[in-house]
């Protein structure tokens, strides 16, 4: 295991590990004690009870960040058509209505965050899945990135707002990003309290009781901070 060094110790010195902390007062603490000379992404990471093997134990979904998440959002869109011509005038970076961009993909090329297909284009897509699904970039309809021509402009303009997709992953957690550490705890809280509450209303028809055993926040070369998942702010 890769020891850590001398500031990321500094800064795990300060946070009580035994402590559950309200969240706010769990990014302040984050922010203060974040040390990188760049601005890191602050992620959460969801330690749910669910079982990654059943069926009626999965949790995909997605949720709007009301304060985005503070970076450019590079957006693919596969159409073709009316499709293509609505993805570029909604401000798309790439438009794959050749086979140039689907050969660049199959060569390894996935310069973008977030890949939104049009139903008829998914027969393209699927062929590029062994590369986009291992980063998360496959459209998918529960996502809301696949989508009708007419309902492009919105899709875009949602993924460039702060649309994160969640997901159970197979050790039975959740992560996340919602913001930088630039932001204000304030801002961060907001979309920290939108994310929780996604993941309460995304409960799986199998959970029994409190699905989410732990939340913790940490910066990107940060340590973990454990909030209160049953902090009044998160449970409204």
């Amino acid at each position: 295991m890769a020891s850590h060094g001398r500031k990321y110790l500094e800064a795990k010195k300060q946070v009580d590990r035994e402590q559950l902390y309200d969240p706010i007062e769990a990014l302040k603490l984050l922010k203060s004690v974040s040390y990188a000379n760049f601005d890191e992404t602050v992620e959460v990471h969801v330690r749910t009870a669910l079982d990654p093997r059943k069926a009626d134990q999965q949790i995909r979904d997605v949720v709007v960040l009301p304060k985005g998440l503070g970076k450019q959002v590079v957006i693919l869109v596969f159409a073709q058509g009316d499709g293509a011509e609505a993805a570029r005038q909604a401000g798309a970076d790439f438009v794959a209505d050749s086979d140039e961009i689907v050969e660049k993909i199959q060569g390894g090329w996935t310069d973008f965050d977030v890949a939104i297909a049009t139903p008829d284009m998914m027969g393209t897509v699927g062929r590029l899945g062994r590369i986009l699904g291992p980063r998360g970039l496959m459209p998918n309809p529960k996502a809301g990135t696949v989508v009708q021509p007419d309902q492009m402009a919105n899709a875009i303009e949602e993924a460039k707002a702060g649309r994160v997709e969640f997901r159970l992953d197979k050790t039975a957690n959740i992560h996340v990003p919602i913001g930088k550490t630039s932001f204000t705890e304030q801002d961060l809280n907001e979309n920290l309290v939108a994310f929780i509450r996604a993941v309460r209303q995304a409960r799986p028809a199998g959970a029994s009781g409190n699905f989410i055993r732990r939340v913790t926040v940490s910066s990107s070369m940060g340590p973990g901070i454990k909030v209160d998942p049953y902090a009044s702010s998160l449970t409204l």
